[in-house]
């Protein structure tokens, strides 16, 4: 499958899964969209992206902690900077052993204790010599479950938050910035999901 047949087969599955997608203007890729999935009030933005001169389609959504969760774990990281650490260690763990490529944004170190989980980017390439709707929409659906798990740990542990998207260090006075397929970096973006966990998703309101 070439660039074009797989431009048109994704926008023919997406419409075909009534998933709705916004083109987004990006220099660097065949194509590039915006799509809320699930098709749901509380849908996540997610990114589909052909990028040139690379023969894969690449799926991924980035979410920002809440304020007050963050907060809850600077406590945590003050009162036992042990077990924080040790929060941190298995979340990696549980991310390794997803399937999934993946960058933690994690706040600045202050004496020595690592700051709070404050963003987290989950992606999924597909090349596209193995390119079908199948492995497209399952690769969707991956992202999805893996960061639903994340979400649900994360207010399991912390609570349910301010309904309030915390801090970034990462992205301080830096737009226009494109991921990376890392692991284990900090990783360039070019958009954030700044309505936190679960808000209402209105197409309007994408960056």
């Amino acid at each position: 499958m070439n660039h074009r047949e797989a431009t048109e087969s994704i926008r023919s599955w997406l419409n075909s899964e009534r998933l709705e997608a916004r083109e987004v203007q990006d220099p660097q890729a065949h194509i590039h969209l915006h799509v809320r999935y699930p098709p749901t009030k509380q849908g996540h933005l997610f990114n589909v992206v052909i990028p040139k001169k690379r023969n894969l389609v690449l799926v991924y959504s980035i979410t920002r902690v809440d304020e007050g969760q963050q907060d809850s774990m600077k406590e945590m990281g003050l009162e036992d900077s042990h077990e924080w650490e040790k929060w941190l260690h298995e979340t990696r763990i549980r991310m390794t052993s997803s399937d999934l490529d993946w960058v933690l944004h994690v706040g600045r170190t202050n004496n020595d204790v690592a700051g709070p989980l404050q963003a987290f980017n989950l992606s999924r390439p597909v090349w596209l010599d193995g390119l079908t709707q199948n492995e497209f929409m399952q690769s969707m659906r991956k992202v999805w479950l893996t960061k639903l798990s994340l979400i649900h740990q994360i207010k399991y542990g912390f609570g349910t938050g301010k309904g309030k998207p915390g801090p970034v260090d990462d992205w301080e006075g830096k737009r226009n910035r494109q991921p990376r397929q890392s692991q284990t970096r900090i990783s360039d973006i070019d958009t954030d999901e700044t309505g936190g966990f679960g808000k209402d998703f209105d197409p309007l309101e994408w960056v």
